[in-house]
């Protein structure tokens, strides 16, 4: 490689941008972080990561030796060679994309982007972006895209937790690039090499940007399929876990996917209704993609469907109850509770009158609420398991089962249990509903 792909800059520090920059450190670039949140980056001058997935001692030891810098002075562009976009791609209040992140670091990128710039959007978002919407704002200078600077699209594959559990990482994930040139693509290709997985180059950013799309939309399909199943059997007296396992044993042409109580995360809610949303520029209606997104968005208001039937067997009723909610992370093991299903589960309980407390033990504080109910947004905190607790609440629902929680001892102190995931043991039945199982 040359001497100018040594200098990296990466924009937004969260849960793609801080791996991918303390990774292309370790890998012997001086890596500047930027972003926008003073606190995150003094704590990362302080070597201290906010990220589970990269430790606090290689930012530590990154910091000190030089070779990962973070600041909110976007000035520090200026030197790189090469500069990563990481920012979160949300969608708005009508549930149509927001670039505005993306726009606002081009924004950065404008004044300061030069001759010989590598320029790599990661942020997921519709086919057309980076071409469309990054392009003719960083051509505003005066520059050409793929003649002056190069410009590519490489989508994020982050699936947060897999450190610990030794599984997919930003070290040994294949990455996908496409360049608005061939140069482009592989510029960017050989630095992103460096982490050490293999790369795959396609024609297009337009090919990048879809193939990230067709991942997440395959996943959320998939859990839609599965959820609407799990409705199925319980009116069918079928337990769909069973079902499941024993699909599962086919050693071909199935993958299994697990019913739940809605999909969660930065990816599954959102990315599919980028695709969808940029389908109606082309008089096209994605069909499942929408669907998928109804189901899997009705899937909290079954849960407290459940929870409502399962107090109506003990004589309860929903107002007034004290419901505990065990596990508000999209997934277990995991602090993000980005787009959680248990925010939603949470707004309805505390609509329909219930009282609503929760435990998490990698989620502190936890924000529900908001304009859908015309209500202010609160902070809750989570609350200790203690057998007291348990005991307490008229109703336990686990939405997300972190494998650190006693299921048995949940089951055996807790009045009515209701479990999304499968997480109790199955001798442990007497006071549990079960999604997708008979009552």
């Amino acid at each position: 490689m040359s001497e100018r792909d040594q200098h990296v800059a990466v924009i937004g520090l969260g849960y793609v941008g801080l791996p991918l920059a303390i990774g292309l450190a370790d890998a012997g670039r001086t890596v500047v972080g930027l972003d926008i949140d003073t606190r995150k980056v003094e704590g990362l001058k302080r070597g201290e990561s906010h990220i589970p997935d990269v430790s606090s001692e290689a930012v530590d030891r990154l910091v000190r030796s030089g070779c990962f810098i973070a600041t909110t002075d976007p000035d520090a562009l200026r030197e790189p060679d090469a500069i990563f976009i990481c920012v979160p791609t949300p969608l708005d209040a009508m549930r149509a994309p927001d670039l505005s992140f993306i726009r606002s670091a081009a924004e950065s990128v404008q004044p300061r982007l030069r001759r010989g710039h590598l320029i790599v959007l990661e942020s997921t978002t519709y086919p057309g972006t980076t071409e469309e919407v990054l392009q003719p704002m960083l051509e505003s200078t005066g520059l050409r895209a793929g003649i002056d600077f190069d410009l590519a699209f490489v989508p994020e594959r982050t699936d947060p937790g897999q450190v610990e559990s030794k599984g997919w990482t930003i070290l040994n994930t294949p990455k996908v690039v496409g360049g608005l040139t061939p140069g482009s693509a592989e510029r960017a290709g050989t630095l992103l090499a460096a982490l050490g997985a293999p790369v795959h180059i396609v024609s297009s950013p337009r090919a990048a940007e879809m193939a990230k799309l067709l991942e997440n939309t395959f996943r959320s399909v998939n859990i839609a399929l599965v959820n609407e199943l799990a409705l199925l059997c319980e009116r069918m007296n079928i337990d769909v876990w069973e079902v499941i396992g024993a699909a599962a044993t086919k050693p071909f042409g199935f993958m299994p996917f697990r019913p739940g109580a809605g999909a969660g995360g930065h990816c599954i809610p959102v990315d599919p209704l980028y695709l969808s949303w940029k389908a109606r520029e082309f008089d096209f209606h994605t069909n499942f993609i929408d669907l998928a997104a109804q189901v899997n968005q009705d899937m909290p208001y079954h849960v407290v469907d459940l929870i409502v039937r399962g107090l109506s067997k003990q004589g309860r009723a929903l107002g007034g109850a004290h419901i505990l909610v065990l596990g508000v992370a999209f997934k277990r093991d995991i602090d993000d509770a980005r787009n959680s299903p248990a925010e939603r589960v949470i707004e309805l309980l505390i609509e329909r009158g219930a009282t609503v407390a929760y435990h998490d033990p990698h989620v502190p504080r936890f924000r529900a609420g908001g304009n859908v109910f015309h209500r202010q947004r609160e902070t809750l905190e989570s609350v200790p398991l203690t057998d007291a607790a348990l005991a307490a609440a008229d109703c336990v629902v686990i939405v997300t089962g972190h494998t650190s929680i006693d299921y048995r001892r949940v089951a055996a102190q807790a009045r009515l249990v209701v479990d999304t995931g499968n997480a109790v043991p199955r001798d442990s039945q007497a006071n549990v509903v079960r999604l997708g199982a008979p009552m």
